[in-house]
């Protein structure tokens, strides 16, 4: 049975992993009835929104990995102690805690540095030609990971893709229900929430990336 690595980024689209797309990667692979391993840093959010007024918690802390637990049903490790060698492939939903938490995109744009485990896991993913799924805002980490020229998709919002695109990444304009494939890297890429306006629409870009990967791996 194949492995899967799923990490995660806290538990909320403001602050953390995008709920609606853990659950559905979740879901698409146990579709493909491969097993997964859910991953996130041991580590303070960057800060804490209140998603019912969308405001920044003043005063309020949460760690990454226990917030993610929470998505995880408690079956989740700490990012430090993930390896690549375990695991056929890993996915990164997105939300805004990719671009927070696991880096600092969100407050550094294309000046922005990656959280050093998670760059030191998927590297070697990298190294070893096994394929990576990123979806959402999380594609924008890949330029520090795998270096100038990699293709990927962040949808079509523009500043971005700009951000993007400083960093040595070709950004690909996709629709929701698409995926963008640097053949060379193994990597698929799909703009999720950045685009879908419902659980259905973001589902179809997901559904096409883990099937993706899942051809890969055959």
């Amino acid at each position: 049975m194949k492995k899967i690595a799923v990490v995660l980024s806290g538990s909320g689209v403001f602050d953390g992993a995008e709920i609606h797309e853990s659950v559905l990667t979740l879901l698409a692979l146990e579709r493909h009835q491969f097993e997964y391993q859910c991953f996130a840093p041991n580590s303070e959010q960057m800060h804490v929104i209140n998603h019912l007024t969308g405001d920044v918690a003043e005063g309020e802390s949460r760690n990454v990995l226990v917030e993610s637990a929470r998505i995880a049903r408690g079956n989740i490790k700490d990012l430090a102690e993930a390896k690549a060698d375990d695991f056929d492939a890993a996915i990164l939903p997105g939300g805004f805690g990719a671009a927070k938490n696991l880096s600092n995109f969100a407050v550094k744009g294309s000046d922005c540095t990656v959280n050093p485990d998670l760059v030191t896991f998927i590297k070697g993913f990298a190294q070893a030609k096994k394929p990576v799924g990123f979806m959402c805002i999380s594609p924008a980490m890949l330029p520090h990971i795998y270096g100038q020229g990699t293709k990927l998709t962040i949808g079509n919002d523009a500043d971005t893709a700009d951000a993007i695109e400083a960093m040595g990444g070709v950004h690909q304009a996709c629709p929701v229900e698409d995926i963008v494939v640097d053949e060379d890297k193994n990597l698929v890429t799909t703009p999720a929430y950045m685009l879908a306006s419902s659980v259905s629409e973001a589902a179809k870009g997901i559904d096409k990336l883990v099937d993706k990967i899942a051809q890969m791996l055959t």
